[in-house]
């Protein structure tokens, strides 16, 4: 859907900035030199001047055009902001739980990670690249068309392991290192149970360090790794995984309710949208099951979670 409206208010941003700029250049230009004729026209058949009135309604334009010329500027910078700048997005999912809950509406950074036209999503423009931890926006490699959120864990080069829900990383090795890198184990530090929103029997909360990013992350101790439906990579194990070049490994911080790169992989460069920055705006969807109010309806504003994303 982020793709249709991309390219829909494209369009609309061409269309109505012809108009603008051919209202500018030819078509108001036109409209005034037939206000002056008539009024020239007046005052030799009848020695009057046209009223104000009169001259208003042979300067302005049709509605048509009157219309694309005011929402024009409106429309170009809604394009540039969304395209360039930042992007708004909505939270449908608990995956990336307790960072970001369903209900969270955040803000995604488009030019972190370089600017790319909107509508073919070429890049033009190169200013930067996913780091660890990063939380980022992609399209989803099996499915285009849907936009997923997920933690960056490993780098193109890397080495991941996720063995008995502990999480190991072997950095890739340049041809500047002197020696190359051994596997590290993120640290995870217990917070205790997790009591919040959609939180289960089990559930516990994690602070994780990854080379010196901190951020949260759920483990659910009665669910086991559902490791025989891990992407397979030939010559690795199967909790082993080698990222390719110019791709990346993501992770969820809900553990064990995520689908990522575990099961279908990487994230190719050119997939990438941006990178998660704030939340703006977060609803509380709560409600009875037995209540007669829509699904989509709000039940309230959890204004404590508006903020930085860590």
């Amino acid at each position: 859907m982020a793709v249709y409206f991309s390219i829909i208010l494209v369009i609309i941003t061409v269309v109505t900035g012809i108009v603008w700029f051919a209202d500018k250049l030819y078509l108001a230009p036109q409209r005034k030199l037939k206000a002056a004729a008539a009024q020239v026209s007046a005052k030799q058949l009848s020695d009057t001047e046209l009223t104000p009135k009169a001259l208003a309604s042979l300067t302005e334009p049709s509605p048509l055009v009157d219309t694309a010329v005011q929402i024009f500027p409106v429309i170009a910078f809604v394009l540039i902001l969304r395209s360039f700048l930042y992007e708004p997005f909505q939270i449908p999912s608990g995956s990336m739980m307790p960072t970001l809950l369903d209900g969270d509406f955040i803000l995604v950074n488009k030019f972190n990670y370089g600017l790319k036209d909107p509508v073919a999503r070429h890049k033009f423009f190169e200013n930067g690249l996913p780091e660890y931890g990063d939380v980022v926006v992609f399209k989803f490699p099996e499915d285009p068309k849907i936009d997923f959120i997920k933690r960056v864990i490993g780098l193109p080069g890397d080495r991941i392991i996720y063995r008995n829900k502990s999480l190991y990383i072997k950095r890739a090795c340049h041809e500047s290192d002197t020696t190359c890198p051994e596997f590290e184990q993120v640290q995870q530090k217990l917070v205790g149970e997790y009591t919040g929103p959609d939180s289960e029997t089990g559930m516990n909360e994690f602070e994780a360090k990854i080379f010196n990013k901190s951020h949260q992350i759920l483990n659910n101790a009665p669910v086991s790794p559902r490791v025989s439906h891990y992407f397979q990579q030939a010559g690795t194990a199967a909790d082993e995984f080698v990222v390719p070049a110019n791709q990346y490994f993501v992770m969820g911080d809900n553990r064990d309710n995520s689908l990522d790169g575990r099961f279908w992989g990487f994230v190719p460069e050119e997939n990438l949208v941006g990178q998660a920055v704030a939340i703006w705006m977060s609803f509380d969807f709560d409600r009875a099951q037995d209540s007669f109010l829509p699904h989509w309806l709000p039940t309230g504003i959890r204004f404590d979670r508006i903020g930085a994303i860590n």
